[in-house]
């Protein structure tokens, strides 16, 4: 009998949510996959790129815990790939962006198991982008800090996060409220603009601005549900300069919408 040959794992970014932002060698990697493990936040769309008969695991995160753990997930890449089998580990966004896409790769270093990293469009850049916000912008900011608000129990450093010229805040969504406040009282403006992105870059994108202090209420006003993305800064006040990349953001991308939760990834 021949002897059963290693397999391979990728590590693969799909990007922020609409199928068409893939990367092309996201998507060749996807065709040649006989398995593929996937996230929550992967839109359908991207999954009908995988082969007719690739096995489809699903390993997603609901609201910040793990319903099948890191560990676990480890375990079926290995498992996968010493059967022989191109696995493809696909992740919302790029997979070293708040993915945890480096803790994989060091478990298949460990485990001696080939890899590869196919990087993703992060929701950082992205999703402001289709939003109509700028995330940097010559004579109003020339840098921009991307940071979660979730650190799995421990506290972001507030007073960094609150100089940022432009702040990025992943996972945000169901920590509005204190998120305003550590900001505000770390020292940034509460008059600051503000926007909160759900859904970036889907069908069914939703975008609220307010003033840093008000921005909590704006959301729950408006039913702004998750995965969204936090965004302060001046360059937030750029978006009502530009109507026509507002309305292309709002127009349909002809994506249905899958199911969406806060995760504790992108």
């Amino acid at each position: 009998m021949r002897e059963q040959t290693r397999g391979r794992v990728f590590l693969v970014g799909a990007g922020p949510g609409d199928p068409e932002l893939l990367t092309l060698r996201a998507a060749r990697v996807l065709r040649e996959a006989d398995t593929v493990v996937h996230d929550r936040l992967v839109h359908p769309g991207v999954l009908e790129h995988a082969r007719p008969h690739a096995r489809l695991i699903y390993v997603g995160k609901e609201g910040g815990g793990d319903s099948v753990s890191q560990e676990e997930i480890h375990v079926i890449l290995i498992a996968q790939a010493l059967l022989g089998r191109r696995v493809v580990r696909l992740k919302g966004g790029d997979p070293f962006v708040f993915g945890r896409g480096g803790e994989e790769a060091l478990a298949l270093e460990e485990a001696g198991i080939p890899y590869e990293v196919v990087p993703g469009l992060t929701a950082g850049t992205a999703v402001p982008a289709a939003a109509a916000i700028p995330v940097t912008h010559r004579g109003v900011s020339g840098a921009v800090t991307f940071a979660t608000a979730y650190r799995g129990g421990s506290a972001p450093a507030w007073d960094f996060l609150a100089k940022a010229q432009t702040l990025v805040l992943y996972m945000a969504g169901s920590r509005l409220e204190e998120t305003v406040r550590a900001l505000v009282g770390a020292g940034r403006s509460a008059s600051t603009p503000a926007a909160v992105v759900e859904a970036g870059t889907w069908a069914h994108q939703r975008v609220v601005e307010a003033p840093l202090s008000h921005i909590a209420q704006a959301a729950t006003r408006d039913a702004i549900g998750s995965p969204s993305l936090l965004i302060v800064g001046e360059v937030v006040s750029l978006r009502g300069r530009l109507p026509s990349l507002v309305a292309q953001g709002t127009s349909e991308h002809g994506h249905a919408p899958a199911r969406v939760a806060e995760g504790g990834h992108e």
